[in-house]
């Protein structure tokens, strides 16, 4: 049948040294087996060292990307990752509001692992106020989620507050991170589901500095499995797998916070090599 092959749409800024943004994810949604697409809402000079510039794009191009898309691909799920200022996240509203690209991963990204803010106040109200009802899932690490849910998060248990504070807000399904609680052995993160049911997800945490990306890859890595058809709480354990191996089966590049290795292998019962 044409067009039938499962797809999968980033919006999101490229990063040209490959670790993160849109590249990170059409690498993810390569190795996940769903074909990718982009919509480019920013251009960054960026390495593993840091940020050196970066450009937004003109909102009437990035609505043309949109249309572009939705004139040819039959895009199964969508997810959106840096999207620059106010403006543009206004702008990718309006399209998902106009285009029916399967169910929306939002990756609020507007913090930076030093703890630096990627995006201003303003645009942090509008992903709140705006982008986040649209939402099926949402996947903050601790700071975003703070941002996001007005509030101090210290403990596992807060990070449940924030949680239900978040899906109140209008996120369907929540994923809250806790990468960040550094002091911890294991790596865990909150699911709240749309049903109400929530559980743990747990990964023994390995000391690298290479996880340049983590989180665009399981945002991104998620879609793809959405994309295929697969239920939330399922992609949800397929995504943590998947960035527990890029991280344990790592790579050396770079001088910096390096990337992940995006040609990890993963096995569990949720899901095929």
């Amino acid at each position: 049948m044409t067009n039938d092959f499962p797809q999968a749409l980033t919006i999101a800024g490229t990063d040209s040294g490959g670790g993160a943004g849109i590249s990170a994810d059409f690498k993810t949604m390569q190795m996940r087996g769903a074909f990718a697409t982009m919509v480019v809402v920013a251009v960054t000079a960026q390495n593993t060292l840091g940020v050196q510039d970066a450009l937004a794009m003109p909102p009437k191009l990035i609505d043309e990307q949109f249309a572009s898309l939705a004139a040819d691909f039959k895009i199964r799920a969508c997810k959106t990752g840096m999207l620059a200022d106010p403006l543009r996240v206004k702008t990718v509203v309006n399209n998902l509001k106009r285009y029916n690209f399967g169910p929306l991963t939002v990756d609020p990204v507007m913090i930076a692992k030093g703890g630096a803010k990627l995006l201003s106040d303003d645009a942090i109200s509008v992903v709140r106020e705006q982008l986040l009802p649209l939402a099926d899932l949402i996947t903050p690490n601790l700071p975003e989620a703070e941002e996001l849910a007005q509030m101090q998060i210290t403990t596992e248990a807060e990070m449940e507050v924030a949680g239900h504070r978040l899906q109140s807000m209008g996120a369907k399904n929540v994923l809250v991170k806790g990468g960040h609680f550094s002091s911890n052995d294991e790596a865990n993160d909150f699911v709240l589901l749309a049903d109400g049911h929530s559980f743990w997800m747990t990964a023994k945490r390995k000391q690298t500095r290479n996880t340049h990306g983590t989180g665009d890859t399981i945002s991104s890595c998620i879609t793809a499995e959405l994309a295929k058809g697969k239920l939330m709480k399922d992609v949800l354990k397929i995504g943590k797998a998947y960035v527990e191996a890029t991280i344990k089966q790592g790579i050396n590049v770079g001088h910096g916070h390096g990337p992940l290795n995006h040609w990890a292998k993963i096995r569990s019962d949720n899901n095929e090599p």
